[in-house]
């Protein structure tokens, strides 16, 4: 990440920090209960432990892949052989952010999950342990770093992931058409406009009423930032909640005028 990026995250993340609202700031019943027993948890379930040993772990290793960027990984001038441990520091999301993937997977109750961008399978793992009944399907664009995360799946005994490895282009259209429905979708994968806001739309043809869309690092460039208010202005999409490094979007028809909100996480 150049300097000159890295000067204008901190700027919007600033800004974001002292103008982001909290839950007094919030009209809607549902955010109001999701802000209450969501993102105001504080307990911490066995599986964060095991996670997290985990992933020490990883940040400890001294293994290295040869990896195959298939997204805009450019923007951090990584070459094609990276360590697993500077993997865990830089790509996998913080523990805070799995830790509110199992959470909220344990709030909606989701049963068909799907995840593009596996990575080392840390937020994959959260996601999997807060529903051991879920099926959870996970796209990995590089072959050696989905190879190193069904090794996490295995250590962290979890059953009921499925990997898929290849080009999200290609993987995504016949995984769609095996699926009932999607009932949780993260999309982590090509951090660009144009990529994800075709991702969205295919897995659109997937979603329903009670469908959770969440959204990585849509402040991470001016693009993605692009997409993410895209994305808002879809006409199926009435709610969307904006954590910074993350955006969440409903699509409940209940909610008859289209809302938006910014909370602190």
């Amino acid at each position: 990440m150049g300097f000159q990026h890295q000067f204008q995250f901190a700027k919007k993340y600033l800004h974001y920090y002292f103008t982001a609202g909290n839950r007094h700031d919030v009209h809607s019943p549902f955010v109001y209960a999701l802000v209450e027993e969501v993102l105001r948890d504080k307990s911490t379930p066995a599986a964060f432990k095991e996670v997290e040993a985990l992933r020490v772990q990883l940040r400890q290793s001294r293994e290295t892949l040869t990896v195959t960027d298939l997204g805009a990984g450019s923007l951090t001038g990584a070459g094609n052989v990276r360590k697993v441990s500077d993997i865990a520091k830089y790509a996998a999301k913080p523990p805070k952010f799995g830790q509110l993937f199992y959470r909220l997977v344990q709030y909606l109750q989701p049963q068909y999950l799907l995840e593009l961008g596996t990575s080392l399978g840390l937020s994959t793992a959260y996601m999997a342990l807060a529903k051991p009944g879920a099926q959870v399907v996970t796209i990995e664009g590089c072959p050696n770093i989905a190879a190193r995360a069904r090794q996490n799946f295995e250590q962290l005994h979890i059953k009921n992931i499925t990997q898929r490895t290849g080009n999200f282009d290609e993987v995504l259209p016949a995984l769609l058409r095996e699926k009932p429905r999607l009932d949780w979708v993260f999309i982590d994968g090509n951090h660009r406009k144009e990529p994800t806001l075709a991702y969205f739309e295919q897995c659109l043809t997937q979603a329903h009423d009670h469908s959770l869309f969440i959204f990585d690092d849509i402040h991470w460039t001016p693009d993605m930032e692009a997409a993410w208010h895209t994305i808002q202005q879809h006409p199926r999409v009435t709610l969307t909640i904006d954590l910074f490094f993350i955006g969440l979007v409903f699509f409940m028809p209940e909610i008859k005028v289209k809302q938006e909100f910014v909370l602190k996480y």
